[in-house]
């Protein structure tokens, strides 16, 4: 008997430890962001080398989009989310999307703390409001937060890049509420002020009624 025949699959620890001394014993396995390492494509999927002997797949419109570079090409390194380590029938299952959604919480939370505007597109219409894109999080918006005062017509404002802010997070839960409405109010308080300080007596000034 060959001693190929004789040679046992890997199984999942073995793919554990090779990607442990690709990366470390302290990096994450699965559930992480790792780095990997366009080797090819192949119609519309980017093959990627991920440092455990084995390759993961990832759909080429994962990468693309608004606000996002462009399709990556061979030889191009990038960040996937290891979802499962597969053994050598199958391949790392591995995610761009889920990448960037991990790369967009750690950044919303700053903002979030920090009471800053984030930037997001109004891409669907759900129920009691529509889901925003962050960047990879996706956001829900309740109508009353669209604007400062009720809008038939939202059309003009779907799939355009504008300021929000965000009212509330969980990210166990993976939801986030945002509103257009206050960066709005922000907006008119901050044009008012800056009216009333630069008002004189007797000054005269055009208004609407």
């Amino acid at each position: 008997m060959s001693s190929a025949a004789t040679e046992r699959a890997p199984t999942r620890d073995d793919f554990a430890a090779l990607l442990d001394e690709s990366y470390g014993q302290n990096e994450a396995f699965e559930g992480s962001v790792i780095k990997g390492r366009v080797v090819a494509i192949e119609k519309d999927v980017a093959v990627i080398d991920v440092g455990l002997k084995t390759e993961g797949r990832v759909a080429l419109k994962e990468f693309t989009g608004y606000g996002r570079d462009p399709a990556p090409k061979v030889g191009e390194e990038v960040e996937v989310y290891l979802e499962r380590i597969e053994n050598a029938l199958g391949e790392a299952v591995i995610s761009r999307d889920k990448a960037r959604r991990e790369e967009s919480w750690v950044k919303l939370e700053k903002a979030f703390e920090g009471n800053e505007k984030v930037d997001g597109v109004i891409f669907n219409q759900v129920k009691g409001g529509f889901t925003v894109d962050l960047d990879g999080a996706v956001a829900f918006l309740p109508r009353s937060q669209v604007d400062i005062r009720p809008i038939r017509d939202v059309g003009p404002l779907l799939n355009v890049p504008q300021p929000f802010h965000i009212l509330k997070m969980d990210r166990r839960r993976g939801n986030i509420v945002v509103s257009r409405r206050t960066v709005l109010e922000e907006s008119r308080a901050e044009q008012r002020h800056e009216i009333v300080a630069n008002l004189e007596e007797g000054q005269v000034i055009e208004g609407v009624v």
